[in-house]
């Protein structure tokens, strides 16, 4: 089994920080995010990895490499436009190569193995085995309505939800995937979107399989949620880099990576990226900072890249 990363997104959520530092490689808790991919794939005797990039190309091609530091070997296919996640899955074709595979969204985290739905997806034999997570909000996913342990009917982002079963961003394919896609139609989004195309499949008699998760799921491309991954992965404490300085209170959920100078009253809830300089005469809290960072008042829920005055 292969697997296939999609990493082509612009992360516009996190702007400005994400104009500087792609997504898929900015550090949580001082490791890359796309290292955690690696971690889960690795579990599943996955090492042989495709990442669809975009814009990002250059700068993730020399962050990763080949990937042997992360003990994976690493191709790259480009998506010149985003034009959701059906289409970008369609330029692994050619490296899955008729073999069965992972696909696996780059700005997730989970705090848990999926060896089990990984073996319950080959010994069953079916098209489409795809992990999903009861939520209070299913509106903000595609929903999956289940019979059983099948999937019935998929819905993207649906008004009024029939289930509360979001697909958690992981998804595990035979090749029978590359004979719907191309009857794929854009979507009222303008996108051509993965449950239509896990639709596809159900529609035309294949098996599709839900696999329900017990483990914690992130989604970090937002301040928010990127905090809380951060939060989760050093347990609420602090992780600071040895190479750094801090002249300052540090209170929880903080992370300072290698090589910053930090000169504050109080630092909480927040990451600070490597080489970070900041000098702030009052409290940071809730933000992310990178660069050369500079403010006579407190910095709060800020996403900050560059020089900052007050």
């Amino acid at each position: 089994m292969k697997g296939v990363i999609l990493a082509a997104g612009k992360g516009s959520r996190l702007y400005p920080v994400t104009r500087i530092v792609p997504k898929p490689i900015l550090p949580i808790a001082n490791r890359l995010t796309l290292e955690y991919a690696f971690d889960r794939l690795k579990e599943m005797e996955i090492h042989e990895i495709c990442i669809v990039v975009g814009e990002n190309e250059a700068q993730m091609r020399s962050a990763l490499g080949e990937g042997r530091q992360f003990d994976v070997h690493l191709s790259y296919v480009r998506q010149e436009e985003p034009k959701g996640l059906a289409h970008a899955v369609g330029f692994a074709e050619t490296f899955v190569a008729g073999d069965p595979f992972v696909l696996y969204l780059g700005d997730s985290v989970y705090s848990e193995r999926f060896d089990k739905h990984a073996a319950r997806f080959r010994e069953s034999g079916c098209a489409n085995l795809n992990i999903v997570k009861e939520v209070e909000d299913p509106s903000r996913f595609g929903v999956a309505n289940v019979e059983g342990d099948r999937i019935v009917k998929l819905v993207e982002k649906p008004k009024n939800p029939e289930s509360n079963l979001a697909m958690a961003g992981m998804y595990f394919f035979g090749p029978q995937i590359w004979s719907v896609l191309p009857t794929l139609k854009p979507s009222w989004r303008g996108e051509f979107e993965i449950t239509d195309a896990i639709q596809a499949l159900i529609d035309k008699g294949e098996t599709v399989l839900a696999g329900p998760y017990d483990g914690v799921w992130f989604d970090t491309g937002t301040l928010d949620s990127y905090l809380e991954t951060s939060a989760f992965l050093i347990e609420d404490g602090t992780l600071v880099d040895p190479t750094s300085v801090v002249r300052g209170h540090i209170g929880d959920k903080v992370v300072i990576g290698p090589g910053c100078h930090v000169e504050c009253d109080l630092i909480e809830d927040s990451v600070i990226l490597p080489g970070a300089q900041v000098h702030v005469s009052g409290i940071i809290r809730h933000a992310i900072i990178g660069g050369p960072v500079s403010s006579e008042g407190d910095v709060d829920s800020s996403i900050l890249h560059g020089e900052y005055t007050e």
